[in-house]
């Protein structure tokens, strides 16, 4: 329970530290393409892993890279659907439609694996998404980008879904190197055909090592671990605090005006992490071997056991 428990916290920290990212990404990549600026970050997060703990290459088994890899690719897809949609709608609505992963997760979890949607867990799912809709909607359009927003989820939603199942018995060190490496190669496909562009100044490889060291290697290397201790929808709604923090961040540096409708939608995402991580009283002895809790709804349980 203490490590459960430890887990949760340590994935809200890496929503705060993926939220302030996404404030000083804005100008960097305005300077800077964005799979350039991608493929830079992924190569030196990749590389950093690699220099801390060389000795880890002896955990790089054939399962490590299969399932490395194939996490990877589900991220680096993610990230360049993203893209798409940003180049044909607005940011706003690209927001909240990767933000729908958070309802995409115990969806797919359940399609995929059979995992039980508890009750609690639907109501946490839906209230997360109302509180990103009141963040990130400022206005409504029918566009195409709108689809490749949704894609952008379902990656989002795959790779979560598939850390969670997999990731049990892997070294979390080894295998977030695997998966950043995997990244690196998809966005070095989109940056390499109309030729790379290196940071341009100071304040871009500023962003790009921040964003390298905190953002990729301390935030993949925790939610890597952290889903080996709590389900993939848990995770999911957690990490939609990125949101959150983003829009206090930006409005603390001047970067966003703070509007009530950002102070309800972060209210209504804070409820949905307190209704699914809500102990009941008498019910907190851990399942072995399904990450469940005895007589408790709130988690997506396992009808067969997790891989090892």
């Amino acid at each position: 329970m203490k490590k459960s428990r430890l887990a949760v916290w340590s994935l809200v920290l890496v929503a705060a530290t993926w939220g302030g990212a996404f404030v000083i990404m804005k100008p960097a990549i305005e300077q800077q393409p964005f799979f350039d600026f991608l493929a830079t970050r992924f190569t030196i997060a990749a590389l950093i892993m690699l220099v801390a703990r060389p000795t880890m290459v002896r955990a790089l088994g054939c399962r490590m890279w299969v399932v490395g890899a194939s996490l990877g690719i589900l991220l680096g897809l993610g990230y360049i659907t993203q893209t798409i949609a940003l180049e044909m709608t607005t940011a706003a609505i690209t927001g909240f439609l990767t933000g729908t992963y958070v309802v995409l997760t115990p969806v797919l979890g359940w399609l995929l694996f059979r995992h039980r949607i508890g009750g609690k867990l639907a109501i946490g799912a839906l209230l997360a998404l109302v509180g990103l809709g009141l963040i990130s909607i400022t206005g409504m359009s029918v566009e195409v980008g709108q689809i490749w927003g949704v894609v952008c989820a379902v990656f989002f939603a795959l790779h979560i879904v598939g850390l969670s199942r997999f990731s049990t018995g892997l070294d979390a060190y080894a295998l977030t190197f695997v998966q950043l490496c995997a990244v690196a190669v998809v966005c070095w496909i989109g940056a390499v055909p109309d030729g790379y562009q290196a940071p341009p100044s100071g304040n871009v490889w500023g962003a790009v090592l921040f964003t390298a060291v905190f953002a990729t290697v301390f935030g993949y290397f925790v939610q890597t671990w952290a889903q080996a201790q709590v389900e993939a929808s848990r995770v999911a709604i957690i990490l939609t605090l990125e949101v959150v923090f983003a829009a206090l961040i930006a409005v603390g540096v001047g970067q966003e005006v703070l509007a009530v409708k950002t102070v309800i939608g972060g209210a209504f995402m804070i409820a949905a992490m307190v209704v699914v991580e809500w102990p009941r009283r008498g019910r907190t002895a851990r399942i072995a071997g399904t990450g469940a809790t005895d007589g408790d709804d709130s988690v997506l349980v396992p009808l067969e056991p997790l891989s090892h």
